[in-house]
């Protein structure tokens, strides 16, 4: 209960993002441009599917995300079979999976919305248009996926 006196604060709450990614130059990209938008996030880095499922079933480890992006083209485990693999656990399926890869291939933009991915995000080739995308990407994490909480 809030008096007078005692104003209520809004701390907003930082996004949290689970980036399956093996590009490090684009793992370095997302981070900056994520910060330079303004999104508050906590970004947490898997290298492939495998590290990805680690991180999301090892109790702890990360906090639940409330989205993940998604590579498709990783070692060991790709991004389409990690996808199929989270939408199976019930403990995971509902979280949202945005496609976030260099693939434009119709096969891969169709297997990936048959595995319930979210969206499906083209990473452009030039730098600054990339930088872009992840800032636009930002944005819409902010007003779509984790939209503001209001007081009860």
């Amino acid at each position: 209960m809030h008096t007078a006196h005692t104003p209520a604060l809004s701390t907003p709450v930082p996004i949290e993002i689970l980036l399956v990614e093996d590009s490090e130059p684009d793992i370095v990209l997302t981070r900056e441009a994520f910060a330079d938008a303004g999104v508050l996030n906590n970004l947490h880095v898997a290298r492939d599917g495998v590290e990805g499922l680690e991180m999301l079933r090892a109790a702890g480890r990360v906090p639940r995300p409330d989205v993940i992006l998604l590579d498709i083209n990783m070692p060991r485990m790709n991004g389409l079979e990690f996808l199929r693999e989270i939408k199976r656990d019930p403990d995971l399926m509902t979280i949202p999976v945005i496609m976030l890869t260099t693939s434009q291939a119709e096969e891969d933009i169709l297997r990936s919305y048959q595995a319930f991915a979210a969206s499906y995000v083209v990473k452009p080739v030039e730098f600054s248009r990339f930088y872009e995308a992840i800032q636009a990407l930002g944005r819409y994490m902010l007003t779509i996926v984790r939209a503001p909480m209001t007081p009860n």
